[in-house]
């Protein structure tokens, strides 16, 4: 389904689900969902609820502020938090590993188990994929479902922080959030030497596979106007092909992006050690540049966090 450094990094990263992201609506004219789980409490429902967000499952109503937020997914998880929603957040799944405090536990995103779901008394549920038919399964029994599938844009990504904001009673913060990430992104982009035409390889798995300019990351990499050697790939593979060594090592980018630092323990020197590649420029010229994998293959605010490292890798080879 999608290309796999490892069954796990892969579904994380969600690369052949990319869809256009939800954006928030308001109450009028919007069909109520049905009514969350027998744990909502019976008291009147907090100023600003009910709430409609327009998600990838279409508009869902959320009758009262959500008190017990489940997340099957990182990027969501990181978003309630960023927002203001880690109080009302009763689980996560095992792969939300950010922020640490975020109550991980062993609920599987990748595997979504309906009935240990519903045993945790959700008001709110939020997936990034609908793995297993758990969207249909959870709204059945009445539990509020949001599908954020993967950006395919940064704007993408900001629309699924205010539909958590939204979602969670917390647009104010989300809002905040949002404008954040904007202005720090620009004052990024800005600051970045124009023109040079560098061109770079970006590693999602040491297969090796890559990403094409029509991607989330590669459009993250458009933004100082880097050009990716990935696009000239025999097969795209719907903007994630696998590449060949020669490949690669034909093209000599300028700069080589690792996101399988952690996962797969590449560095340089192992990429050194690959048939053909130990001359090319990115190695020669201390240009390869470590990502961490988590930050590389999530969509939410700490992509500012990438982006800061990409600028960082521009300037130096531009200095």
């Amino acid at each position: 389904m999608r290309p796999v450094r490892t069954a796990v990094a892969g579904a994380l990263l969600g690369v052949l689900v990319l869809a256009g992201c939800g954006q928030s609506t308001g109450t009028t004219g919007a069909a109520p969902a049905a009514s969350p789980a027998a744990s909502t409490p019976a008291s009147a429902p907090a100023a600003g609820f009910p709430v409609t967000v327009r998600a990838d499952n279409g508009d869902v109503t959320i009758t009262r502020r959500p008190e017990r937020i489940i997340s099957l997914s990182a990027t969501a998880t990181e978003g309630l938090f960023a927002v203001g929603a880690g109080p009302q957040v009763a689980a996560v799944d095992d792969q939300s590993n950010f922020p640490a405090e975020a109550p991980r536990g062993k609920l599987s995103g990748f595997k979504p188990n309906a009935e240990a779901i519903i045993a945790e008394k959700p008001d709110l549920v939020i997936v990034s994929n609908d793995l297993g038919g758990i969207v249909a399964a959870l709204t059945k029994v009445g539990v509020p479902v949001l599908l954020e599938q993967a950006a395919t844009k940064l704007d993408g990504a900001y629309d699924q922080i205010a539909d958590l904001g939204q979602a969670t009673g917390n647009t104010a913060k989300a809002d905040e959030v949002v404008a954040g990430m904007k202005r720090r992104i620009g004052e990024l982009v800005d600051a970045a030497p124009k023109g040079k035409k560098l061109t770079y390889y970006h590693e999602l798995d040491q297969t090796p596979y890559s990403v094409t300019s029509d991607t989330f990351l590669g459009q993250v990499y458009g933004l100082f106007g880097l050009v990716n050697i990935a696009d000239k790939a025999p097969d795209l593979a719907g903007g994630y092909p696998k590449l060949s060594t020669e490949f690669v090592a034909k093209a000599d980018p300028d700069l080589i992006f690792l996101g399988d630092t952690k996962c797969c323990g590449q560095s340089a020197a192992t990429l050194a050690k690959r048939p053909g590649w130990s001359g090319l420029t990115a190695i020669r010229k201390d240009r390869v540049v470590n990502l961490d994998d988590d930050i590389a293959s999530r969509w939410g605010p700490r992509v500012v966090d990438l982006i800061e490292t990409v600028s960082g890798a521009v300037g130096k080879v531009a200095s």
